[in-house]
């Protein structure tokens, strides 16, 4: 399996390095996509290097497109109409598509979420609303081939659910399992 996340300046550091990390984990192969640059600053300063520029993905290549969240990683993703066209490919494709904090309004401008079950960061959701998604409080929602999420201390769960979604509920277990997830998250 194949995933892919886009990593644009302002991103949060805790989803988009937890996402990278679980995915690597469950042995799920992640291109890591910049947006202008292959070194991309974070919203709190942290610099992560790119695998290949947005520009340069080809969809296809992969089973799961993820957009990090983060205020103004959020607003570069709405931004980028070829973001917003991989998302909208991805999803006519069946492809997995999933978002975090803030980034669910990347999904809903994209108009993925017209009738779907979804969360975002508090206080967003008339961010889902404008694009017709439905706003669930659970720390992550998914919805056929939309899998959303609430912000960074959300970031674990999200990403094993991803992974379930991608490799089965015995790898994510697994793999939560020896990241202690158990004693940890209760």
């Amino acid at each position: 399996m194949r995933a892919l996340v886009f990593l644009v300046p302002g991103f949060e550091e805790i989803e988009a390095t937890t996402i990278i990390d679980v995915l690597r984990r469950c042995d799920i192969d992640v291109t890591v996509a910049g947006q202008s640059d292959l070194l991309v600053e974070g919203g709190h300063g942290m610099k992560i290097a790119a695998d290949q520029l947005i520009m340069e993905v080809d969809v296809s290549d992969f089973d799961a497109v993820i957009c990090p969240g983060g205020g103004l990683g959020t607003e570069n993703l709405r931004k980028n109409q070829r973001v917003l066209d991989i998302v909208k490919s991805a999803f006519e494709s069946n492809k997995l598509v999933a978002a975090i904090c803030a980034a669910p309004a990347v999904l809903s401008d994209a108009g993925l979420l017209k009738g779907k079950r979804c969360t975002i960061y508090p206080g967003m959701e008339s961010e889902l609303e404008k694009g017709e998604g439905i706003p669930i409080e659970d720390i992550v929602v998914v919805d056929g081939n939309i899998i959303t999420s609430r912000g960074p201390a959300t970031a674990l769960r999200f990403a094993l659910q991803i992974a379930e979604k991608l490799m089965g509920k015995q790898v994510a277990e697994e793999a939560g399992n020896r990241m202690l997830v158990p004693i940890a998250i209760k």
